[in-house]
């Protein structure tokens, strides 16, 4: 039976008396096209080890185990499980792994699977929304286990983890993550390629981890701090955000920022991922 095609995902789920699972942010992508393209940005060697997070029914794992050498797919929904089963009765090269992925602990129950000592995981997922950005944080912690992440996020998502400083979409997330690795437009796609069909439309983003930091900060508390009170209170200048975030006395901070170009005006949301780095570091 078709797991990548709208008529085959109902079947496929009539046969347990299964509905997609509202809680689990679950919409199964029914898109031949758009599975092949997750695949091919994926760059899949016969050696690499794929980690898929968010089994589903399978469509996306059976296109990555043509390539891998494994795939290693963690689901938590319990319940589909008989059907992945069957599914992957056939194929050899697919361990699955029922649990949350924020849950496992990624060195004891998966790093195993990688071959040797230097092999990094190609990371492939689906990702529901609700829980987006931690998985994201997740990848990046074990950012020396994972040579790149091909991923399926809300388009929203997407457009703040692609933003420039100074643009709407500019955020937290966006200084957090691209100082940790490069994130690259795969590809968007439609609400309509998924059943049931969510709210919004999602787009397939590459993210690759860097070697090291983009930029390098003394305490990385004291930079997450500036960071996220920059941006809870966006409209404010940086003068006041360091002042009113006790991160800094008025005095010192506009010594501070002075000291570094940076003028005290100027709103949190129009500074890159280096000036917030530096800005960190002298008030360290």
């Amino acid at each position: 039976m078709d797991n990548a095609t709208l008529s085959g995902v109902r079947s496929l789920l009539a046969t347990e008396d299964l509905r997609p699972h509202k809680g689990l942010g679950q919409n199964f992508l029914v898109d031949k096209n758009i599975i092949q393209k997750i695949a091919d940005a994926a760059q899949i060697a016969p050696h690499d080890v794929v980690l898929e997070i968010g089994t589903g029914l399978g469509a996306l794992t059976l296109y990555l185990a043509e390539a891998a050498t494994r795939v290693v797919t963690v689901e938590i929904d319990k319940k589909l499980i008989p059907i992945i089963q069957k599914i992957f009765d056939s194929r050899s090269n697919i361990t699955l792994i029922t649990g949350d992925i924020l849950a496992v602990n990624w060195e004891r129950e998966l790093y195993g699977f990688l071959i040797g000592p230097q092999d990094r995981f190609i990371i492939c997922a689906n990702l529901p929304y609700y829980i987006t950005s931690p998985i994201i944080f997740r990848i990046l912690e074990n950012k020396q286990k994972v040579k790149r992440a091909v991923l399926m996020v809300q388009r929203e998502v997407a457009d703040r983890l692609l933003a420039t400083p100074g643009t709407k979409d500019y955020s937290l997330l966006t200084v957090m993550v691209s100082r940790m690795a490069e994130v690259e437009l795969v590809t968007r796609v439609s609400r309509n390629c998924f059943y049931p069909s969510p709210d919004v439309d999602s787009t397939v983003i590459k993210l690759v981890p860097r070697s090291e930091p983009q930029v390098a900060v003394e305490r990385e508390e004291v930079f997450a701090a500036l960071v996220r009170a920059a941006f809870q209170a966006r409209r404010k200048t940086m003068l006041n955000v360091l002042v009113n975030s006790g991160l800094a006395d008025r005095d010192i901070a506009i010594k501070t920022l002075e000291s570094l170009g940076v003028e005290p005006k100027r709103r949190g949301e129009t500074l890159s991922v280096e000036e917030f780095a530096r800005i960190a570091n002298k008030l360290t």
